[in-house]
């Protein structure tokens, strides 16, 4: 798959453009997806998708945008997976919100990129102020497939509605409406090792985002691609998503994995882990002593989980 940070050059060969945040990669998305491919193939053109960093509201109200369910990298895999064949990554900033309706069409869509089928969400927004909607793809001239919800539960699958499962903590709303357990990918670098110091070796994995879409003490499975030569897979994994309360020193957000029975080295490697079972909260302890006890329950019920 290509990757444009920007708009290229007058491409001669004609795409399909799908259009969207694709946050999390959801049910929804995944569906829409489908379609551009299926509609790529019949039409001989190019399957498409442009996609916006960081996420608007990110941009225009960053104290009270969305948590993230998936960061770019993530995106673009879940991109490949699905066929894309070309992703235009675009800057979300002053310059971009500022452009008009029209312009996006006339000049990005179809002079610069050859766009010859849009495919959004119904309730798609575009332009300065929002003002674009489906009607004016129509209006213009684009053969357009405004993509009707998809439902689960007789509600509708959104980012939005994922978020919320995972910060009560039901992983399994959010698998369902997912359609694979929820996970956080990243590269595992090396921390203070406080985990080691306890007993309790960790995989630190770097966090791109401040606001995770949960928190906690969680089972999860971890997997790395190309360890030793092989596809490390599904290993059974105690994670700790917070800021470590009980440890001195100013709060930051880590992802901390303790892998049961396992001792390799997987520092500078990327590792994908799904969140299976929400084990407790984050809490803080009176003392190390004290966390260091919880630490050890925490990995019984793991352990009880995975058995089942």
């Amino acid at each position: 798959m290509q990757v444009f940070r920007h708009i290229p050059a007058t491409d001669n060969k004609a795409i399909a453009l799908a259009i969207g945040n694709f946050d999390g990669m959801h049910l929804g998305h995944q569906a829409l997806l489908k379609r551009l491919i299926e509609v790529a193939s019949i039409k001989n053109i190019i399957p498409a998708v442009m996609t916006f960093e960081p996420h608007p509201r990110e941009f225009f109200t960053p104290l009270s945008a969305p948590s993230r369910l998936c960061n770019l990298r993530e995106k673009l895999e879940y991109f490949i997976e699905a066929g894309v064949q070309k992703t235009f990554v675009c800057a979300f900033n002053q310059r971009f919100s500022a452009i008009s309706v029209q312009v996006f069409m006339d000049e990005m869509l179809r002079k610069k990129m050859q766009v010859n089928t849009i495919l959004v969400g119904e309730d798609f927004r575009f332009g300065a102020k929002r003002a674009g909607t489906v009607a004016d793809f129509k209006a213009n001239g684009f053969d357009l497939i405004d993509f009707a919800p998809v439902n689960f539960a007789n509600e509708r699958i959104s980012s939005t509605r994922v978020r919320d499962a995972l910060s009560y903590g039901n992983l399994q709303l959010a698998s369902e409406l997912l359609g694979r357990a929820y996970s956080i990918s990243g590269k595992v670098v090396h921390g203070a090792k406080r985990g080691r110091e306890l007993g309790f070796p960790t995989a630190n994995i770097h966090i791109k985002h401040e606001r995770p879409a949960l928190t906690g003490v969680y089972a999860v499975k971890l997997s790395a691609a190309q360890f030793q030569g092989r596809q490390l897979g599904g290993l059974n994994a105690v994670a700790n998503l917070g800021v470590r309360p009980t440890i001195a020193g100013v709060p930051k957000l880590s992802l901390e994995v303790h892998i049961l029975d396992f001792n390799e080295d997987l520092y500078g490697r990327h590792v994908h882990v799904e969140f299976l079972h929400k084990i407790r909260d984050e809490m803080k302890f009176s003392g190390l002593d004290a966390l260091k006890a919880q630490i050890a329950q925490d990995i019984v019920v793991a352990r009880e989980y995975f058995n089942k």
